[in-house]
């Protein structure tokens, strides 16, 4: 056996969006980073093993930005075809291009040490290396969903569902139980050309009739959620126990379409079959501060918001797949968006824990909104920039510089609720031809910038200034409505979900006083959020559109210079 050791600043426990996004984000702000994953690729839910889809946030212009958004478009432009194998790459991109970040894929994360309430460090198997990691760290971000490191540390934690009386909500039951919401394997299906047929193991079960599945709608795009167990059993020790009842339902309602019934499948094919349950609920941390139902619907109104939510409460009953009354969850309503505090992250006990993912410090009923992968991925990026504040400004995470915080998390285009970004004060001190491009909201068709090739947007200062950078915020269609994966494969396909939208081809213009011109060109740009180093002295700054990525219309939300 092998030992390998690490001192960093920041270890990460878990590789889904909520720990990848955390680990970017505190590695592109300056301190070391190691990220433990015990699968062989990143994304949890949304990665090629589960195959899940990633949501987030409902209504207008509320859809999630910042690195998740970065992450979706770099998939729309380097997979076209939006096969999962080439997803996980573009996942695994996105963590092996920070400098400051390790990443040990295929580690377990088996103990950790102690030293009073904090933790010294933890040790992670890497089987397939047969190595043991021990990474020692100021900080430990629990980002596994399953708080793994809860039990190892003495962190307090929440299982189940608490009674309506715990923290006066109506969504839960009266009586508090150990119930929690159940996990899916889901299956993809794929159109031929020609008929194919389906024979099913023989430890399948038999669906033979639609009454056999009520309540279930089985269509060829449905993604089979409701394919679900576990929330009456243990939703950790018991997962292979359902991963087994899954397959076996699974494998029956794919049996029913095809073979029981017109289902219109009749040329399609069962692609993939997942062997690795998708998890919507287990341990949830004990924080600073735990988000209940009555903060969801007044809306998340803290002074530390950092991310939010916008998904509805939505409840899956525990009985899951074998729930006989009705629709198997309930949509009990919720704000969108809502905001989450930076204290729902902090341990309570625990002086260097912190977490983000489905397993904050929230309630059951709060879980139910706060639990889906784009607000996970916010969460995550606050978190890493958070961790970040206090590593460099030698704080603890819990007394950080909120504003501060705020700040840097909206210039790195992440939404936060009721939050107004400070522009830079060159951009606030320069004439500009476009007013709309520097009040400082980048959402919403009442803030872009539209224009046609010829037009340009111009900064212009008395004398030649020192400009270090640029800033630019395009329009991604942050109302598109197509996810970042599909759930099936029809024939003809589109070949392209890049935004039309989106301006694919620009120059910036960097003019002297006595009349020099240099210029930027930029002829494949395919992300919402762009920075530029600039380091020139100019007296004018040009932003020329030139060519979208298919619309008529040139649209621009930010153009900044700093």
């Amino acid at each position: 056996m092998k030992n390998i050791e690490y001192k960093t600043d920041l270890c990460i426990i878990g590789g889904g969006m909520a720990g990848l996004c955390c680990g970017i984000a505190a590695a592109r702000h300056g301190i070391r980073v190691v990220l433990i994953h015990d699968r062989p690729v990143l994304g949890g839910n949304a990665s090629s093993e589960i195959r899940m889809w990633i949501c987030g946030s409902h209504g207008k212009d509320n859809r999630e930005t910042g690195i998740i958004e970065e992450i979706m478009l770099e998939n729309f432009y380097q997979n076209t075809a939006l096969k999962f194998p080439i997803w996980d790459s573009v996942l695994y991109e996105k963590a092996i291009a920070e400098e400051n970040l390790t990443l040990l894929l295929n580690s377990s994360c088996l103990d950790c040490t102690m030293n009073g309430s904090s933790i010294e460090s933890v040790k992670a198997w890497q089987s397939n290396a047969e190595t043991f990691h021990i990474v020692r760290a100021r900080y430990f971000a629990d980002c596994s969903g399953d708080s793994v490191l809860s039990t190892l540390s003495g962190a307090k934690y929440m299982y189940g569902r608490e009674a309506k009386s715990d923290f006066g909500e109506t969504i839960p039951p009266d009586k508090a139980d150990k119930k929690t919401m159940g996990m899916s394997c889901l299956f993809q299906i794929r159109e031929t050309d020609h008929p194919v047929r389906f024979t099913p193991p023989k430890w399948a079960y038999k669906y033979e009739s639609d009454a056999d599945l009520p309540f279930k709608d089985h269509d060829r795009d449905n993604n089979f959620w409701w394919i679900e167990v576990g929330g009456e059993w243990d939703c950790i020790h018991d997962t292979d126990r359902c991963r087994d009842e899954l397959l076996k339902i699974c494998y029956g309602v794919w049996d029913h379409m095809k073979n029981y019934g017109d289902h219109g499948v009749e040329n399609w094919e069962l692609e993939w079959i997942g062997f690795l349950p998708g998890k919507r609920e287990s341990r949830r941390y004990v924080g600073k501060y735990i988000v209940t139902q009555n903060d969801v619907e007044s809306g998340g109104r803290f002074e530390d918001t950092v991310a939010y939510g916008g998904w509805s409460m939505d409840d899956h009953f525990p009985q899951g797949f074998y729930y006989k009354d009705g629709h198997p969850t309930i949509y009990h309503p919720a704000p969108a968006p809502w905001g989450l505090p930076l204290r729902c992250m902090i341990s309570e006990n625990i002086e260097n824990l912190c977490f983000a993912g489905r397993n904050i410090s929230v309630t059951h009923a709060a879980l139910s909104s706060s639990r889906v992968m784009a607000t996970c991925a916010v969460l995550g990026q606050a978190l890493g920039t958070a961790v970040s504040y206090a590593v460099l400004d030698n704080a603890t995470l819990e007394n950080v510089d909120i504003k501060k915080l705020q700040q840097t998390l909206a210039e790195d285009d992440c939404f936060i609720p009721r939050y107004k970004r400070e522009l830079p004060r060159l951009t606030r001190a320069a004439a500009c031809s476009a007013e709309v491009v520097r009040n400082g909201t980048e959402r919403g068709e009442q803030n872009c910038w539209v224009g046609k090739k010829g037009d340009i947007i111009e900064y212009e200062f008395d004398s030649d200034t020192e400009i270090s950078g640029i800033r630019l915020v395009f329009d991604s269609d942050l109302n598109r409505d197509y996810h970042n994966m599909p759930c099936s494969y029809p024939l003809v396909q589109t070949k392209s979900k890049l935004p039309e939208t989106l301006i694919k081809e620009y120059k910036i213009e960097i003019i002297s006083e006595n009349g020099a011109v240099e210029s930027l060109y930029i002829d494949d740009n395919h992300q919402r959020f762009v920075k530029h180093k600039i380091n020139r002295k100019a007296n004018k700054i040009r932003f020329v559109p030139i060519k979208s990525w298919g619309c008529d219309e040139l649209r621009l939300f930010d153009f900044e210079i700093c």
